[in-house]
């Protein structure tokens, strides 16, 4: 950044030039005039300041410009010319200054880094771009680390550090698990700014062994893995509360600074237990509305668009039931560099005067300077129009030398602005740019406007004639606009003709004739009218126009603001639209529109279709409307309304309809009087006072409603006393110690009068005592304070006016305001009616206590523990609500055998009284859950092993399983049931001296002292001699369920090319089994789409083998959250595949050898020269080699991954259990969440052929090909 300090004129001096300027000229965006005028270059297009780029790619710094003539371009690198001719791995696009580093072809992007700045230069000046720095973006591998394992006391806090690699930009962070599950966060759980993971307090689900902290580097599309992190939390009874203490930021105080227009993040998170509440406070002000916001549970504070205004001390308050914590960050708010005024192009005539502004602000105040042509205007070229006045450049007598290039640099310590604004100065003679004998046309009456588009310089003055001899246009009836327009506001027919304009300066003239001609308007002279037709007649529409004759009309007819129906019923002429046939459908407006080049019109009619009446046809229609309205006997209340009737136009009136205005209070608006019989000419209405009366009458009969007839004479009534007091009287306190009285306010027609008001009466119910009251405006709502708590009153509301009072209101009853209950509900009592329900009693409390409305009575419960378990956990409370004074309630879907506590407390409209003591009652014994599986295996020619697992829910004591056995035959026909009961404390069984080469189905369920509960089934067949079972064997089904999907594997003894399948349906659930194929002869499968926390069954069958299937295994998936996962590094086919694929990756090394001996190139020593961690390395996409691999255990790599093909895609049909199955297709990606979801990127990169790889990650797919 050059900066230089100028030495400022006088300000008299510097007031008395720019008083002198002369406006500078714009140039006319004409394509055909910028190709012709001279102008000095203009950077239209380059890189941004600091340009972090892909080191893999090759490098483009853009650097376009325009200027005529076209200009040529020059770089300099590190302040330096920079030889582009001497660089063979450098370019520059033709006809344009943009760099092309070549990397992809041996350059290496480190070698490029540095600070470049583009230059664009014509014969007019030079334009120089920022200054762009260049660094190639770094995604270094984790530091190794031996992480030891977390033991944690519940109740503690915990901080898991991530330090991610310094890579450039830095990465974007985020925690998941070995199954790539993001781990779910919460207010007690989350994630710092930092990237670390912290634990307000940690719980016993918090033990797992995968907490993995991930990141993602955006710019080579790779993402890093830490080593797993174990955390173990061991429980002491009891676990103590502690109060909130901070784990970040330390200390009590803290400084920030940020700039001006970035976003302010600001972070507390806090330990304790119960989980702490963060709440943030700006001491001395409010934080800014529309630009706070809350993240990561209210622990980071969001202020976006920060300003000088956001800077002071922001405080954070970490809150639980035990106390509280707090730490002060004091902010300042710096400013880079931001425009006020930036330079702009000046574009001068030669002897004209212009100035060059540039302001900026900042934090601290930038520093000024000027360029000419990118040289520091100190030691650029003398031009004596010019001088320099700090921040501005004033220019005066310019000639075409002064034309140049000038850059403004505005800095501070924060960043700087660099602007380039030519001076252009131009000598060219006036040019017209509209066309010649341009012809206008519009209508009579409207105005025209005639363009002259212009350009010259020194700028042209423009004159207007009339016809080829005609005087200079001047006058009143002209307006001429600075871009040489002319305007005649309103032209007439004699405004027709040709106009000449005339542009000229002092070094030429022109001038250029245009035509105007002005049309008569369009008239529709005879419209469509309104029209009544019998259905299955004939109707006609005329719509007669009149025009311009120059001017070629169309006509469009509409109906209903639409098309016409397509039906040729529809008849349209010249003038005319005729329909034949009219149904009831036709009915509708019809809407006749003119258009020409100039105008529009359209006008308008509607076709009512009526029945057909017999013979003669009669035309029926609404009757006219009534007529000579007068008004007689007129008394204070009362007035005789008479009236002549219209036309009935053959339907006779029904009824007349007489509506009144009241042009006192509510003027233009009529309102329903009264109806009477069509025979009745004259009414006798009833007034009330203080209204100015207005009545009209409309006339019904079945057709329809006539129009309204012309208003009567207007009739003031006399005031008088209101008639009527207000409704809805109310007093309903809104605080406990006042009373507020609403009720509905009169109407200015209910008030009889002016000066409208209402006496508001309350006194206490029941107590001897005075009225007491107020005269209140026309309100409707007076709040009557201090007041007892929750006592009746006695309310009244009474009108008065300017005449008097209205008669006695009615008392009504109200309240003053509620408190909160005193007292808890006494002598709570539960009776356990059966293992889910129970019922319980309470006394009422008194009335008096209630201090308030009694809405009823809550009863809040929840379970302690289970009895059979005797583990506690924490279970949010149930509240069951009993309105009205009940003394008891029913609690249903208790839990068999378990212990629960339960209060009672009262309710009002305030709100909840205080807790009765908690009352413990425990829940009897039930009936168990189906075991939770059942295993048959060992088939010998007499006997069967029986396996089985404990209830899920035993609901009680166990006290024994029945199991329950028969045999089916070939036809599935079942033979007689054996009954064995089992002890509780057992957990398997040998059958014996059963039938050989026989199918045996079972039935196996646990018992209380309750009963049965549900009951679990199974198939098993015993052999045909004890050297060949009869049929193949399908045994050890296994399965490791997650939250939706399960890993089902299984042993196979048996024929081989055996299809499988697999069939699962609900536990305990009577519907079909549903089956899934396995792809080939594999023994394992993947289960996809199943339901958090459900049980299921599963078993596994072979296709072509008529009733083979192996025995039942009962799984059931993790709740709705991130769930622990079996480790299948664990899992016996796990270790097989992996087995198989060292042994391929065994003989693949013996072959590349014996290539490399008989002259085969093979980089391996290569890679261990310019590697130091080679334990990433992917497999070679030109020759399908594999680079070295470690077997070092500080970085494991990810697993269940599978290797993918050379085109870096993950091939679905590979394996049901690939990585694929986790995610959204074969080329997933990370989502901003950082959930998994196949590989990062789908680039294909070409890899170098002598090991000239990247230092950097690869994505998680290949570091976890890396493993096989």
């Amino acid at each position: 950044m050059m900066k230089k300090k100028i030495m400022s004129a006088s300000k008299a001096s510097l007031v008395l030039l720019l008083c002198q300027m002369v406006s500078a000229l714009d140039v006319p965006l004409d394509s055909k005039l910028l190709e012709e005028l001279s102008q000095p270059p203009t950077i239209t297009q380059q890189s941004p300041k600091d340009y972090i780029v892909d080191p893999r790619e090759n490098i483009v710094i853009q650097c376009e410009a325009k200027g005529k003539p076209p200009p040529s371009f020059s770089w300099t690198r590190n302040g330096t010319h920079f030889d582009i001719d001497k660089d063979a791995q450098v370019t520059m696009k033709p006809n344009s200054g943009t760099l092309v580093i070549n990397i992809m072809n041996g350059g290496k992007a480190e070698a490029y880094e540095g600070v470049y700045q583009c230059t664009a230069r014509n014969e007019r000046g030079a334009a120089i771009s920022n200054n762009i720095v260049i660094r190639p973006s770094r995604s270094p591998l984790w530091t190794k680390e031996k992480l030891e394992p977390n033991q944690v006391r519940e109740g503690d806090s915990l901080v898991l550090h991530c330090r991610p690699p310094v890579g450039l930009p830095p990465p974007i962070i985020f925690w998941m698990d070995n199954a790539f599950q993001r781990l779910p966060q919460s207010e007690r759980v989350s994630q710092g700014l930092n990237g670390d993971l912290y634990f307000s307090n940690v719980q016993p689900e918090d033990t797992r062994e995968d907490y993995i902290c991930y990141a993602r580097f955006n710019h080579t599309q790779t993402i890093q893995q830490k080593q797993p992190i174990s955390v173990k939390v061991f429980s002491t009874k009891p676990v103590t509360e502690r109060q909130p203490v901070l784990l970040t930021p330390t200390g009590s105080t803290s400084t920030k600074v940020e700039l001006r227009g970035n976003v302010l993040l600001l972070e507390c998170i806090a330990a304790g237990l119960p989980t702490p509440v963060i709440r943030w406070i700006k001491e001395g002000g409010e934080l800014p509305a529309n630009r706070t916001f809350f993240e990561n549970f209210k622990k980071t504070l969001k202020i976006v668009d920060v300003s000088e205004a956001d800077s002071g001390n922001y405080k954070c308050i970490a809150r639980n039931t035990l106390g509280s914590a707090h730490h002060v960050i004091s902010v300042t708010v710096k400013a880079a560099p931001y425009w006020i005024t930036a330079p702009r192009n000046l574009v001068l005539s030669p002897g004209e005067d212009g100035t060059l502004i540039c302001r900026a602000n900042g934090n601290p105040k930038p520093d000024i300077s000027w360029l000419a042509n990118g040289v520091p205007i100190a030691i650029a070229p003398e031009d004596p129009s010019r001088k320099v006045d700090g921040d501005t450049i004033i220019f005066s007598q310019v000639q075409e030398r002064s034309s140049a290039v000038y850059q403004c640099n505005a800095s501070n310590e924060y960043g700087y602005l660099l602007a380039n604004a030519f001076v252009n100065v131009l000598a060219e003679p006036p040019r017209i740019l509209t066309a010649a004998n341009k012809l206008y046309q519009v209508i009579a009456d409207s105005p025209a406007l005639l363009d002259c588009a212009y350009f010259g310089s020194p700028k042209p003055e423009i004159e207007w004639f009339k016809g080829v001899k005609g005087s200079i246009l001047r006058g009143n009836e002209y307006v001429f606009h600075d871009n040489g327009t002319l305007e005649i506001p309103v032209a007439q027919k004699d405004s027709s003709g040709t106009y000449t304009c005339v542009a000229r300066n002092e070094l030429g003239k022109i001038q250029n004739e245009v035509q105007l001609e002005v049309k008569d308007p369009t008239m529709i002279i005879k419209q469509p009218e309104y029209k009544v037709i019998q259905r299955y007649g004939q109707v006609s529409f005329e719509c007669i126009i009149k025009h311009d004759s120059t001017l070629l009309p169309t006509v469009i007819w509409l109906k209903d603001n639409g098309e016409l129906p397509g039906d040729e019923r529809f008849l349209v002429g010249k003038d005319n639209l005729t329909i034949m046939n009219v149904t009831d459908k036709d009915d509708g407006t019809y809407t006749c529109i003119v258009n020409t080049t100039l105008d529009s019109v359209s006008a308008s009619a509607v076709l009512t279709v009526v029945a057909a009446p017999p013979t003669p046809a009669i035309i029926y229609a609404r009757p006219n409307p009534p007529f000579d309205l007068e008004l007689t006997g007129q008394l204070e209340r009362s007035v005789e309304l008479s009236w002549v009737p219209g036309d009935e136009n053959n339907s006779p009136i029904t009824n007349f309809v007489i509506e009144y205005e009241d042009g006192l209070h509510e003027p233009g608006v009529w309102h329903h009087q009264t109806e009477v019989p069509g025979t009745q000419t004259t009414v006798q209405l009833k007034l009330s006072p203080y209204v100015n009366y207005s009545f009209r009458v409309i006339a019904v009969n079945e057709i329809g409603r006539s129009q309204p007839s012309e208003p009567s004479e207007q009739y003031l009534t006399k005031s008088a006393n209101p008639d009527e007091n207000p409704s809805n009287v109310q007093g309903i306190g809104s605080e406990p110690d006042n009373l507020v009285i609403t009720w509905e306010s009169l109407t200015g027609f209910q008030s009889n009068g002016p000066g409208l008001q209402y006496k508001v009466s309350w006194r206490q119910k029941d107590v001897d005592d005075e009225w007491t009251s107020v005269i209140v405006a026309n309100v409707s709502k007076y709040i009557v304070s201090g007041t007892p708590t929750f006592v009746p009153y006695e309310i009244k509301v009474q009108a008065l006016n300017d005449l008097g009072y209205a008669p006695e209101p009615s008392e009504v009853i109200g309240h003053s305001g509620e408190d909160l209950p005193m007292v808890a509900p006494g002598n709570v009592q539960v009776h356990v009616i059966n293992s889910t329900l129970a019922k319980v009693h309470w006394d009422t409390v008194p009335l008096k206590t209630v201090r308030g409305h009694l809405q009823g009575y809550k009863v809040y419960y929840w379970k302690v523990q289970s009895l059979s378990r005797r583990s506690k956990r924490h279970v949010e409370k149930k509240i069951l609500t009993f309105r009205g004074n009940k003394t008891f309630g029913m609690l249903p879907g208790l839990e068999p055998y378990s212990s629960y506590k339960l209060n009672v407390r009262v309710v009002n409209g305030k709100g909840e009284g205080p807790a009765s003591p908690d009352k413990v009652f425990k829940t009897p014994e039930g009936v168990p859950s189906s075991p939770s599986f059942l295993k048959i295996t060992n088939p010998t020619l007499d006997s069967l092993t029986l396996e089985w697992g404990s209830p899920t829910h035993p609901n009680g004591v166990l006290t024994s399983y029945i199991l329950k056995f028969q045999p089916i035959n070939n036809t599935h026909e079942l033979g007689p049931l054996v009954e064995i009961r089992i002890p509780a404390n057992e957990s398997s069984l040998i059958l014996k001296n059963l039938n050989y080469s026989t199918r045996y189905k079972f039935y196996f369920n646990a018992q209380t002292s309750v009963g049965s509960g549900s009951q679990i089934t199974e198939e098993a067949v015993t052999i045909m001699d004890e050297v060949q079972p009869l049929y193949p064997r399908i045994r050890n089904v296994t399965t490791a369920a997650a939250e939706t999907y399960a890993n089902i594997s299984w042993e196979y003894e048996g024929p081989d090319h055996v299809n499988f399948y697999v069939e699962y349906g609900v536990a305990g659930s009577k519907e079909d089994w549903k089956k899934e194929i396995v792809n080939g002869s594999r023994s394992f499968f993947v289960l996809k789409g199943l339901t958090p926390g459900t049980a299921y069954k599963v078993r596994v069958g072979a296709e072509g083998l008529s009733g083979f299937r192996s025995s039942e295994d009962v799984f059931e998936t993790g709740p709705a959250m991130a769930s622990r996962q079996v480790d299948i590094a664990t899992q016996g086919w796990f270790i097989g595949l992996m087995c198989a694929v060292a042994l391929l990756i065994l003989i693949l090394l013996i072959v590349c050898f014996i290539r490399r001996n008989k002259g085969g190139k093979y980089p391996v020593k290569e890679k261990e020269d310019a590697h130091a961690d080679p334990e990433i390395q992917p497999m070679k996409e030109d020759d399908g080699t594999f680079g070295e691999y470690s077997d070092a255990e500080d970085h494991k790599p990810l697993k269940k991954g599978s290797r993918t093909p050379s085109d870096r895609t993950v091939k679905k049909e590979d394996s049901d259990d690939s990585l694929v199955d986790y995610g959204e297709g074969v080329n997933g990606q990370f989502n901003e969440d950082g959930s998994f979801i196949g590989q990062y990127s789908g680039k294909k990169e070409k890899e170098p052929a002598e090991g000239n790889e990247s230092s950097e990650a690869p994505s998680p797919v290949n570091a976890m090909n890396s493993f096989v």
